[in-house]
């Protein structure tokens, strides 16, 4: 599927100083380091090829949620740090994004440079979307172009996002056109059968996705906490699970879509929940584990993951699949005891070379991530966006990406 926007490799920009968003919203330790560079690493195509192009590349990003506040804690300093690793060169850090010494040190800086400015949610200009300091980080990186490349934002109408298309000719960069491509391929136009793996904790975040999917899917296989609410709908015992309250008339809508595509005897096969649960009497780190049928969860236990029947079913129906899409764990990864419906998975699909997939980001990217360094294998595209991915699979606007110059 063609992208409709222009790219990095759309215009001559050659030799041009240009202003990068970037996705350096990474993870930090108690210590301030960097848990995991996987979003540093994503971007390093974009920069490299800028960087062969000749241009001075200065990157944008927020980091956290500091408030509109300088706060040391939320620094791009070590984010600077990692990129200069990873690229094997000097990375010039200033610790403003606007103002004089911004303009002074983008100045003195060579062509091929990367300067990377402070974190943009110190100012709380940045997420009001506010036009004029829009137009300052524009005059004062002094930029010829704008290159969008942080996917995991443009579902934010931001000032970096947004805004700042108004003062800069804007394009996407190569890991934007590729995370849109793959996911709009997969959604409407994917190589059949596409099976849908969703899980987390809410139902309500995930309606609009599953009423798209029910346009494409031939399978739709439910986990984690939003499963306990869909079989407390149905009259299952669950427990002190986690169950989402008030999402009778959505959980009504669900059903009646998948009646409407699969047919009123086959919803069971299209909708697919778990027959058997992983069970837990507490969510501590060390918790143990018993299995349970969805017909008898004790009335003090939690549901914390699927069980090993319902394992084998999803396992039987994803080995005819051609197309994966999963976003949301299957059960509660962090705790190794409830992390086996997600480790089956991602078994699984590293292993079927056949089947295209496609993780959306958020907590399922940290797990995938993980789990493909553990195992020294690959699970095919992972999402560096959480939020942007959801509402891109929803087939919901994306204000950074239409906001950029057309390709026609």
């Amino acid at each position: 599927m063609a992208f409709t926007k222009l790219t990095i490799n759309s215009l001559p920009l050659s030799g041009h100083t240009v202003l990068l968003r970037a996705d350096f919203n990474v993870p930090l330790t108690d210590k301030g380091r960097i848990a995991d560079d996987y979003r540093i690493r994503s971007s390093l195509p974009t920069i490299k090829k800028l960087l062969a192009d000749g241009c001075k590349v200065v990157i944008i990003s927020h980091l956290g949620r500091p408030d509109g506040k300088k706060d040391p804690a939320f620094t791009l300093e070590p984010a600077a740090e990692r990129l200069a690793s990873l690229l094997g060169q000097p990375v010039r850090f200033v610790d403003e994004c606007v103002g004089p010494k911004v303009k002074m040190a983008i100045k003195r800086a060579p062509k091929k440079s990367v300067i990377v400015l402070e974190n943009l949610r110190f100012h709380a200009e940045e997420e009001a979307n506010d036009a004029g300091f829009a137009k300052q980080l524009a005059a004062d990186s002094g930029a010829d172009y704008f290159v969008q490349d942080g996917f995991g934002v443009v579902h934010r109408a931001h000032a970096s996002t947004a805004a700042i298309t108004q003062y800069l000719p804007s394009v996407a960069g190569l890991l934007l056109e590729r995370e849109v491509d793959t996911i709009t391929q997969a959604m409407k136009h994917p190589e059949k059968p596409l099976v849908a793996i969703l899980g987390g904790a809410k139902v309500s975040d995930k309606i609009k996705v599953i009423e798209a999917l029910e346009h494409s899917a031939d399978t739709i296989i439910i986990g984690g906490a939003m499963a306990n609410t869909l079989l407390a709908y149905g009259g299952h015992p669950v427990g002190k699970s986690k169950v989402e309250q008030g999402q009778d008339e959505i959980i009504k809508d669900i059903y009646t879509g998948a009646a409407r595509k699969a047919g009123e005897g086959r919803v069971d096969d299209y909708l697919v929940l778990p027959t058997d649960l992983g069970i837990g009497r507490s969510v501590s780190p060390h918790a143990t584990r018993t299995e349970a049928s969805i017909d008898h969860i004790p009335a003090d236990g939690l549901a914390l993951d699927i069980g090993p029947a319902s394992v084998k079913r999803m396992h039987d129906i994803i080995a005819d699949a051609k197309t994966v899409i999963w976003n949301g764990p299957l059960g509660l990864f962090e705790i190794p005891a409830f992390a086996t419906g997600s480790n089956a998975l991602a078994a699984q699909l590293a292993d079927a070379s056949h089947i295209t997939t496609i993780i959306g980001g958020g907590d399922t990217a940290e797990f995938a991530i993980h789990w493909e360094r553990a195992h020294k294998k690959s699970l095919g595209h992972i999402s560096t966006g959480g939020g942007a991915s959801l509402e891109l699979m929803s087939g919901l606007t994306l204000p950074g990406v239409e906001s950029l110059l057309d390709a026609r």
